[in-house]
């Protein structure tokens, strides 16, 4: 088994601030409505290009939807027959007080992927699970992996506004676990308040062989162990340096500007 550990210090968020716009991002899309096959913004609104219901009511348990990312060739791709290279999602819960859940499907030459996300109580985000399967159709079992992460939110707000000495939660706000044949890797994320106003958040990554093949894990872990550790800290503070780099380029919107800007970036 390898363990690496890491500490970046990051710009703190406000809970009230994310809350408000995490609000004002599903009052937008609950706002959306389902014309023939085409999704428009609000009533008679422009048309958001790249997706398309295939089947049932939108917004309901059971709705279909196509996406493509090209937004340039999206009405003539989305009319078509179903491709293979398109994205499907599947909405399987949507109850803004209790939870929100929907499952995407992507398959193409080179990758089958599933992934599947659930958001309790959304209008204040309690805890946020996200599973996931991915393949290379034309490949063997080594070329699969899957796996589950849990984001507790309240647990997350709590350990971020902690008084100092404070013991660390029992158990970490994040958690990300993933499975392939030759081993298993479980990541964890626990921020903590620091001076100034940011918070230190503490990343620790354990890798470990499976089964049969853990001789063979164990040995390639020995040997990359070095590569392995400069690698995961090399990441970890190239991703709290791009946060950072967000929340310092100005005044953060507030929930009203937040949905102007989605409603342009939609129908854009």
């Amino acid at each position: 088994m390898a363990r690496f550990d890491h500490t970046v210090t990051v710009t703190s968020l406000d809970r009230d601030w994310f809350e408000e716009c995490a609000k004002a991002v599903l009052d937008t899309v609950d706002s959306s409505r389902a014309r023939g096959g085409d999704i428009v913004l609000g009533d008679g609104g422009p048309t958001v290009p790249g997706i398309r219901l295939l089947k049932g009511r939108h917004l309901r348990p059971g709705a279909r939807y196509e996406i493509t990312s090209d937004a340039d060739e999206a009405t003539d791709a989305l009319r078509a027959a179903p491709s293979d290279d398109l994205i499907v999602v599947t909405v399987r819960e949507w109850r803004r007080a209790t939870a929100i859940a929907v499952e995407q499907r992507m398959e193409s030459a080179e990758l089958t992927a599933r992934l599947t996300a659930r958001l309790r109580t959304p209008d204040r985000p309690g805890a946020l699970d996200v599973g996931f399967r991915m393949r290379n159709p034309g490949g063997g079992p080594l070329q699969r992996a899957s796996g589950r992460a849990g984001l507790d939110l309240p647990a997350w707000w709590a350990a971020a506004t902690a008084r100092p000495g404070s013991l660390p939660p029992a158990r970490a706000p994040l958690a990300v676990r993933a499975k392939h044949r030759l081993g298993r890797a479980r990541l964890t994320v626990t921020p903590r308040p620091a001076a100034g106003g940011v918070w230190e958040v503490g990343v620790t990554l354990t890798v470990r062989g499976r089964s049969l093949l853990r001789p063979v894990a164990a040995l390639a872990l020995f040997f990359g162990q070095v590569p392995l550790r400069r690698a995961f800290r090399s990441g970890a503070d190239r991703a709290a340096a791009r946060w950072n780099e967000v929340l310092a380029s100005g005044p953060l919107p507030d929930a009203g500007d937040l949905r102007a800007e989605l409603l342009r970036a939609l129908a854009d």
